[in-house]
């Protein structure tokens, strides 16, 4: 079968593909950004198309010859107006699947009771009218938290009770959630991708429990092994507040935090268990949320982590690449360049330059490091503490702290470009030339200042960038070398 996926390289979309192909569908993938897809072991495997959902030439050429496509794309608030991103997205897709003869549509949408709904779970349900009146069938699926390794409703549960011995909490902890393991997500998503377009219809898709938000931060303590939190239940705290406290304590920065919050303040449960009828369970059963748990703390133990919320291209914002030294005449840009020889190969330098960030830190003054991923957090920013995908892979697109894989070229390159709150933009990059019989790191932070607050900025860090990055190129070298006699290598 044909099949288009518009969101492949988000959360769900970059486990769905390879499943899809392994099934032995032929597969067609939109991305605003190529070189984003090369990581991914599926990328060769797939026919991409370049550009944004919203181009109708884009979508046009996404859905041509496609039997079925899969809407897994979203905004989660990443910009103001995320509502009107939303729907001239849906309306893009849902008039190129009409007019390319698309057999149906495949949505994941969100659970949500009756009534007033968050600005988030109205806008789903709104793409998802939109998709529908395109007369293409339309099986929208309505998920509530996706629970595996990565994603964001698992991380902000793992963060909140690691961090927290005692949380005070607003009163939504108490509503009723049923959540669903990714896996069995997957599952419903690949079968109805199959399904008889005469079956199309909403239906609701959950696992086999239906909890409280405290319960699901008590039974994680027991799969992590960890004392169970005390939560105390506080009427004072609203949606708001309670998402500026997620954004502090966990990765999960104020952009998604506020609508996954506003999200839980009534109950999320669905209402009935018609997708039997057209998707049985998988054979073994659905996965219970404690069984969820145990899987993506494997899974963060064997350091084999699929694909993370905070690795997954957020919809209308496209990259925006290091501009070439030339460009940069005429323009105000400042440079800290660190070049260091030595006796490691540039196999072994490598090693320890792409294992940067995460649980392997900076290389320099660690306290410095947390406290600008602290002052991040406090102005609405990424932080520190999103980590990384994996402790010993990259690839382009991963997060790693509050940078961004930009570029990547084994044992030569890798371009970081910062995700933090700066006024400006900015890059930190590593490149790697071997030199006799060892190489040159050559490490180079590259600032494009936005006004007066841009240049500030950078004057204020002055003093700092000979201590920090100074002692990040010596240490990685040494670190290198001390590796390479440690192996032989």
């Amino acid at each position: 079968m044909r099949i288009a996926v518009a969101g492949a390289s988000g959360y769900i979309g970059g486990r769905l593909v390879p499943r899809l192909l392994d099934a032995g569908h032929s597969v067609a993938v939109l991305t605003r950004d190529a070189g984003r897809l090369r990581g991914f072991p599926w990328a060769e495997h797939v026919r991409i198309v370049e550009g944004a959902l919203e181009d109708p030439e884009a979508a046009a050429e996404l859905c041509s010859g496609a039997e079925t496509l899969y809407y897994l794309v979203h905004s989660m608030a990443s910009t103001r107006d995320f509502g009107r991103l939303e729907r001239e997205c849906a309306l893009t897709a849902a008039v190129a699947a009409r007019d390319a003869g698309v057999q149906r549509i495949v949505y994941l949408s969100g659970l949500h009771p009756e009534g007033e709904l968050s600005r988030h779970l109205e806008s789903r349900l709104e793409v998802g009218r939109i998709l529908q009146s395109s007369g293409v069938p339309l099986f929208e699926l309505q998920a509530g938290l996706v629970i595996g390794s990565g994603s964001a409703s698992f991380e902000m549960v793992r963060h909140l009770t690691d961090v927290l011995p005692v949380m005070p909490a607003p009163r939504w902890v108490l509503n009723r959630i049923q959540p669903i393991a990714v896996r069995d997500a997957l599952h419903y998503l690949l079968a109805v991708g199959e399904a008889d377009p005469g079956r199309a219809g909403t239906y609701d898709i959950g696992g086999p429990d239906v909890l409280t938000y405290k319960d699901m931060m008590r039974l994680y303590a027991d799969a992590a092994g960890i004392r169970r939190p005390r939560v105390l239940t506080l009427p004072v705290l609203t949606p708001w507040l309670a998402a500026q406290w997620v954004n502090l304590v966990t990765p999960i920065p104020r952009t998604l935090a506020v609508p996954l919050v506003e999200s839980l303040q009534h109950d999320c449960v669905a209402r009935d268990r018609r997708i039997d009828e057209v998707v049985p369970p998988p054979a073994e059963g659905l996965t219970s949320y404690r069984r969820a748990l145990d899987l993506a703390l494997e899974r963060l133990d064997l350091d084999s982590v699929e694909t993370s919320w905070a690795s997954a291209h957020v919809l209308g914002e496209p990259a925006e690449p290091l501009p070439s030294d030339p460009d940069w005449a005429g323009r105000t840009v400042f440079t800290d360049l660190k070049e260091v020889r030595t006796s490691a190969s540039p196999a072994a330098l490598w090693r320890v330059v792409v294992a940067v960030g995460g649980e392997t830190g900076w290389y320099s003054l660690p306290l410095a490091w947390r406290l600008r991923g602290l002052l991040d957090k406090v102005v609405g920013g990424v932080g520190l503490n999103r980590g990384r995908r994996s402790r010993a892979d990259l690839r382009v697109g991963d997060v790693v702290d509050f940078w961004r894989v930009e570029a990547l070229d084994p044992e030569r390159l890798l371009r970081l470009r910062a995700d933090m709150r700066v006024p400006g933009k900015a890059w930190l990059e590593f490149r790697i030339e071997p030199d006799g019989h060892g190489c040159i790191c050559r490490q180079r932070a590259v600032y494009f200042p936005r006004g007066l607050s841009g240049r500030l900025y950078w004057w204020a860090l002055v003093p700092f960038h000979g201590t920090i990055f100074s002692g990040m190129a010596r240490r990685i070298t040494a670190r290198a070398e001390a590796d390479a006699e440690g192996t032989g290598a």
